[in-house]
């Protein structure tokens, strides 16, 4: 470690033989942890000079070609060869558990980061970055990347359930800016470092069991293909969950139709028949002397004044008969699957 910290004040002061453009005098050596043995798979930060903000470090001298932040070491505790920009820089370097073995801040990067010569030219675009997603034919862990799984991810002291390690600041930072909505313990704070450093967790999206989607909007109107009525929420919010794997159909939702109903009688003309008829008398205000008052009645066994019933021919007429209530109840009322044929993965987030 005196080694280490030698060399690290040697280089803020003094002008060195340059090992690359834009870099410090860290790349390819060993470093060694308080016993002695080589730091193996030890993690070595950047951040801006003076703050805990952190800064990015490049494979190549055209600086295009971001590491991982923080940079893991080899097997035999050497760091990999990395490039940063031009100024003042700000280091830690830990064990793998993240125990801090030295930090050190405002440290000069030697030469321009413009580099000698013309370096191979690096595509930003083919490199996957913080926040990627990916799909993979696997289940387990992958370095480098987490399960989109809905646990949460946080520093090494902080409980958080699907990785807790000081190598996913830039993920927790990431995700606590472009989705508000995720889930930060005890509540948000100040900013995503301000909560990092409280030793915080953050909830992971979820995907588990849900096929992921474009968003209505993506920059530009809503298309109105995913509408609120039927995905369920919002589909112009990132993160937004909505859908079923099944779905059971109300009453309204059955699309108009008919039902044939069958019913036995007949509503045929009748030839001409008699039809019973009693009559009141007078007295009552019907009988023979008020022949414009007569009742009508079929099956009429006698009338109110006594008299046998008298019969009277009608002309062929029809009967109209009415029928009333409801057909039989059909069909299970039970849910129907809207899955379509789909295959399973396992969706990874850089961290």
């Amino acid at each position: 470690m005196r080694r280490l910290l030698a060399a690290l004040a040697i280089l803020a002061a003094t002008t060195m033989h340059v090992l690359a453009a834009g870099t410090i005098t860290l790349s390819f050596s060993q470093q060694l942890d308080t016993q002695g043995r080589p730091l193996a798979g030890g993690l070595l930060y950047f951040f801006q000079a003076g703050t805990t903000n952190p800064q990015n470090a490049f494979l190549d001298s055209a600086l295009t070609l971001p590491h991982p932040n923080p940079i893991t070491l080899t097997a035999d505790g050497r760091v990999p060869q990395f490039y940063l920009a031009d100024g003042q820089i700000k280091i830690r370097l830990a064990n793998a558990a993240g125990v801090t073995i030295v930090a050190a801040d405002n440290l000069l990067v030697i030469g321009p980061s413009s580099g000698a010569g013309s370096p191979p030219s690096v595509d930003p675009t083919t490199v996957i970055a913080t926040g990627d997603v990916k799909a993979k034919y696997g289940t387990g862990a992958i370095t480098g990347f987490v399960r989109l799984n809905g646990r949460t991810v946080g520093s090494a002291t902080s409980g958080a359930t699907e990785r807790a390690n000081s190598d996913v600041q830039t993920l927790f930072e990431y995700l606590w800016t472009a989705d508000a909505n995720l889930a930060v313990s005890g509540g948000r704070g100040a900013s995503a470092n301000a909560d990092w450093l409280a030793n915080k967790t953050i909830t992971l999206p979820d995907f588990r069991g849900r096929v992921p989607g474009a968003l209505d909007d993506m920059g530009n109107s809503a298309a109105g293909r995913l509408t609120s009525s039927f995905f369920g929420t919002s589909a112009i919010v990132l993160g937004a969950a909505g859908g079923g794997e099944s779905h059971t159909l109300t009453e309204a939702q059955i699309p108009s139709h008919t039902h044939s109903l069958s019913a036995s009688g007949t509503t045929s003309s009748d030839g001409a028949h008699a039809h019973q008829m009693g009559a009141r008398d007078s007295t009552a205000g019907f009988g023979a002397g008020n022949p414009g008052n007569v009742e009508f009645v079929e099956n009429f066994a006698n009338d109110l004044s006594g008299a046998p019933p008298t019969s009277s021919t009608a002309a062929a007429h029809t009967h109209t008969v009415t029928v009333t209530g409801t057909s039989g109840a059909a069909g299970g009322g039970t849910a129907h699957r809207t899955v379509p044929p789909t295959i399973l993965v396992t969706f990874y987030i850089k961290l």
